[in-house]
């Protein structure tokens, strides 16, 4: 027997246009790993949280293997590119119903051989995580980025 093709994107796709026909805001959770293409400055705890609503993205595109669209980040415009894999849920902002998922077991944060790979944090954001046991007390602070 031919293996299966997830419901994930289709229940995705359904979730999103129920929230869109209700006039809701459709977000998406998705969990970051080595293949998930977001800013990393929004990124907490291992998570990011997107707006997925048409007025918010451009080219929006759900495959079954893929969510990607450009939108905006602090005014400036990103490409955003989410494996599948990496969806943990969908959910309407306004009134918090949607689905979650479990993110499947491999996740792309492994390489071939099973070891982890490490996610590349720019330089400044490897100066400010904590070392060992240490919590920073660095205060967030923004930047104009031109």
């Amino acid at each position: 027997m031919t293996e299966l093709i997830s419901t994930k994107p289709y229940m995705l796709r359904a979730m999103h246009e129920w929230c869109v026909d209700n006039n809701l805001t459709p977000h998406l959770i998705v969990v970051v790993n080595a293949r998930t293409r977001v800013p990393m400055a929004y990124v907490k705890e291992g998570e990011i949280v997107l707006n997925i609503n048409y007025s918010a993205t451009k080219d929006l595109h759900m495959d079954n293997d893929s969510v990607v669209f450009s939108a905006r980040f602090g005014g400036v415009s990103q490409n955003i590119f989410v494996p599948m894999s990496a969806v943990k849920g969908i959910f309407a902002r306004e009134n918090g119903q949607g689905m979650f998922f479990e993110v499947n077991e491999f996740d792309g944060t492994e390489a071939q051989d099973g070891q982890p790979l490490q996610l590349a944090l720019p330089e400044k954001e490897k100066a400010d995580k904590p070392q060992g046991n240490k919590p920073a007390h660095k205060k967030p602070a923004l930047t104009v980025v031109k």
